[in-house]
């Protein structure tokens, strides 16, 4: 299976999906919309995006291939790689290069632009969706119909049609009166489900009262207290040795660089999901600069520098 298609199945999982050494796609989701001059409906979708910048590999997909084609991981690495050599070679020759259901690229003057594709639709829960044309129905009016005069017909009166309308007034007395009662049963049985549901409401309340306090206990003879001592990061300048999506590989990196004697710490989570790591920060731009300068010609070409306030 191509990789393009690795890449398709992960985009409806994640909203980021990194390709080493070439960039990341990203997704957002964007919400149903209704065109107002031609009246389309478009469903919810996920829009594509591409970060050049974002090459670290997190083993997402490197770890979906070879669980899918039962291949090691480096083996998927070097599918991988293998996939990005062609995607440079034919962007350098072609200057273009298409990704089925994903988007295309094109590289003018030294710059990678990036359109999406919009065949599919990456969000789970607008599968089978589809857009269509909103059609207003014309309302006909109804045709003129001849006026008929109606014919007035006398009736003699009697004592029989009076007794059948004093039958009719009792009779409509009656609806009223039943009517009048169904109403008050059904507030009464509307009142009598909401006070049963308030009660029930307060047994549960009493119930998890009584297993809060079961399960509370006192230890007689406590732990001493301890007190640690953590140096918070300063600085504006901070050296990242890269991003990962599994937060335990984050912690891994920061006990790797700390025993290389970094002051090394992890950032929090950003918006893409990943777990950004720091070698050390700086006061100033022009140490941060030596130093990045050296570990990327040392140990980590693909280090950067990140200019925030934490």
């Amino acid at each position: 299976m191509k990789i393009e298609n690795y890449i398709q199945e992960l985009l409806y999982r994640y909203d980021c999906v990194i390709v080493p050494e070439f960039g990341a796609f990203l997704t957002q989701r964007k919400s149903a919309q209704i065109h107002e001059t031609t009246q389309a409906f478009y469903p919810p979708s996920k829009t594509i995006a591409f970060n050049r910048q974002l090459q670290q590999n997190d083993g997402l997909l490197a770890n979906y291939i070879a669980n899918a084609e039962k291949l090691s991981y480096t083996d998927a690495l070097q599918r991988i790689k293998g996939f990005v050599i062609d995607l440079e070679n034919t962007l350098t020759t072609d200057k273009k290069v298409v990704l089925d259901n994903i988007g295309g690229f094109l590289l003018t003057n030294e710059t990678l632009e990036f359109e999406p594709s919009y065949h599919k639709n990456y969000l789970p829960e607008a599968f089978g969706l589809s857009s269509f044309t909103i059609e207003k129905e014309a309302i006909q009016e109804p045709l003129p119909q001849e006026e008929k005069t109606p014919k007035v017909v006398s009736l003699p009166q009697n004592n029989t049609s009076k007794a059948k309308t004093n039958i009719w007034k009792y009779a409509a007395v009656g609806v009223v009166a039943i009517g009048i009662s169904g109403f008050l049963t059904a507030n009464w049985y509307s009142q009598s489900i909401k006070n049963h549901n308030i009660a029930e409401q307060q047994k549960a309340e009493k119930l998890v009262e009584q297993k809060i306090q079961q399960a509370t206990f006192v230890i007689d003879n406590p732990l001493p207290e301890i007190t640690f001592t953590l140096k918070k990061p300063t600085g504006g300048y901070h050296i990242v040795a890269g991003a990962f999506r599994d937060e335990a590989n984050a912690l891994k990196k920061i006990n790797q660089l700390k025993q290389k004697g970094y002051n090394a710490f992890k950032l929090g989570e950003n918006k893409y999901g990943l777990h950004p790591v720091v070698y050390q920060s700086f006061n100033d731009r022009r140490s941060a600069t030596n130093k990045l300068n050296q570990i990327k010609r040392s140990e980590n070409p693909e280090a950067w520098l990140l200019i925030k306030q934490l």
